[in-house]
């Protein structure tokens, strides 16, 4: 009853004129930035961050804001994947398999009623296991120590890139760079600066803000220079069909749409997993379950439904470990981790105490969100099909703009704005290296609360490493980093065909 009170309480800071505005504002743009090919909701939220710093938003309103961004950017991902057969996102690669087969038979807007319906179910029920879980996990994490915490973010770092990552020694490397970029600075234990290199501006170290929007905002602008990309795709000479589905296929697909909702929110719960998990793993149960007749992959709208709530059920399940522990659970959450960091507020089990009003009324304007997205996902799809059209000499240009005046709004440095392009430029060489930039972000994030609690467990301990592995707790969770550095080396077999299917679908 408690949680229920508390979720009342986040109601009404949610019903605000403002919040809910900001709700509808955030719905509308994230599901045009899912439907963009390219940007995704990590990039999206990167390129709005500094618009709600420049708007001047409290802590609420402008998560409020961002988190909306991120669920309808997860919604969106779905218009590219069913009509051009390019995924908007990588959670929507598995949509493509169904959903274009189903628009080359001229039942498109179908498979967009279905994917829209799909996406709301697992958000909506993804955003009550939030509601449930979140609060347990806390009384868990209020039992963890300096070793465990310092074993968790372990586990972070271990498991970011998913079971989809194609190189685990990649991804480690990101890892690597991430916690040099963190240790720049004065280090506030010995005052000794750090790779500073006699320069004033790098004493108090890197705005996590710059890093986060130069390697995923400038870089998407440095690969649209490196390609000159110019034109839009001409999504309207897909035919949408009859836009409701009938309610026997409804009927046909909701088993799909539960059973894609529950393996989306235990994938994305798990640390590091995240949407795309989630949405592979709907999709082969689905498969598995339903597709004896060799049905998927031809226009089977159960194979449209379960990739579809999967992939929204991990990014509410993606929150969890994000609210309770301070662990994102993907790449998203990662970003909106560093907007809680850049407004004093620290994410984990004392955020619940300190700032009820934050957490509650988030997750209050989640539930709103979703709402607002099925309603707008519904009716306006002719609307947001018509993005797909924009050239990207003029979507490109505007990124870059939003982003050099939104962070030189916040610092007023244009040292910063230097530094961003070099992050910037970073990200694109990353990107042409096949290096996950994730892993980049998580080390900036976390790399100096990491250094804090090794150093606070080996001060209560008397230098003795071995007490990192004291306890049974921190014993787990080192096995559990463990075993998810070291599984994605063997699953990724399994998830590699299913790519390859995708790419062989964009060939046709």
């Amino acid at each position: 009853m408690d949680t229920l009170h508390a979720l009342g309480d986040g109601f009404l800071v949610a019903l605000s004129f403002q919040n809910l505005a900001l709700a509808a504002l955030g719905c509308f743009l994230g599901t045009i930035i899912g439907a963009l090919p390219g940007l995704g909701p990590s990039n999206g939220v990167a390129i709005l961050i500094p618009l709600a710093f420049s708007l001047g938003l409290p802590a609420t309103p402008a998560l409020i804001l961002l988190t909306s961004v991120y669920y309808g950017a997860m919604y969106g991902g779905r218009i590219s994947s069913i009509l051009i057969n390019i995924p908007g996102d990588e959670p929507a690669m598995m949509t493509c398999l169904d959903g274009y087969p189903m628009a080359q038979a001229g039942k498109a807007g179908e498979a967009l009623a279905i994917s829209g319906i799909a996406s709301f179910v697992g958000a909506f029920f993804a955003t009550w296991g939030l509601v449930f879980l979140a609060p347990q996990l806390v009384k868990v994490a209020l039992l963890f120590g300096p070793a465990e915490y310092f074993a968790l973010f372990a586990l972070a770092f271990a498991t970011i890139g998913g079971v989809a990552a194609r190189n685990q020694i990649k991804a480690a490397f990101a890892t690597g760079i991430g916690l040099l970029i963190a240790m720049v600075g004065v280090d506030l234990q010995t005052g000794v600066a750090r790779f500073s290199f006699n320069n004033i501006h790098l004493y108090d170290g890197i705005d996590f803000l710059v890093a986060i929007v130069g390697l995923f905002a400038l870089s998407e602008v440095f690969v649209f220079l490196e390609h000159r990309a110019g034109g839009g795709v001409d999504a309207t000479k897909v035919p949408l069909g009859r836009s409701m589905p009938s309610a026997k296929m409804l009927g046909h697909v909701t088993p799909a749409v539960t059973r894609g909702t529950i393996v989306g929110f235990l994938a994305g719960v798990l640390p590091g997993a995240g949407a795309s998990l989630g949405s592979f793993l709907a999709y082969m149960l689905e498969k598995k379950v339903s597709g004896r007749k060799g049905t998927f992959g031809a226009g089977d709208p159960r194979g449209v439904a379960a990739p579809e709530a999967g992939n929204n059920a991990a990014a509410g399940g993606a929150l969890v470990p994000m609210l309770a522990l301070g662990v994102p659970g993907s790449g998203t959450t990662a970003v909106l981790l560093s907007l809680l960091l850049a407004l004093n507020i620290t994410p984990g089990p004392l955020l619940f105490q300190k700032h009820p009003d934050v957490v509650w009324g988030l997750i209050a304007a989640l539930f709103i969100a979703n709402i607002m997205l099925l309603a707008l996902n519904l009716p306006l799809v002719k609307i947001f099909v018509r993005v797909l059209q924009v050239p990207s000499r003029y979507l490109m240009p505007t990124v870059a703009m939003v982003s050099f005046v939104g962070i030189y709004g916040i610092s007023g440095s244009s040292f910063d704005l230097l530094v961003m392009v070099g992050f910037g430029i970073m990200g694109w060489l990353f990107r042409k290296m096949d290096i996950p930039l994730v892993p980049v972000i998580l080390g900036v994030l976390l790399g100096k609360l990491m250094e804090t609690n090794l150093r606070r467990e080996l001060t209560i301990s008397d230098g003795n490493w071995g007490a990192l592995l004291d306890s049974p707790l921190s014993i787990a969770i080192w096995t559990c980093a463990i075993l998810g550095f070291v599984l994605p080396l063997f699953i990724g077999r399994f998830i590699r065909p299913a790519a390859v299917n995708n790419e062989a679908l964009d060939s046709d």
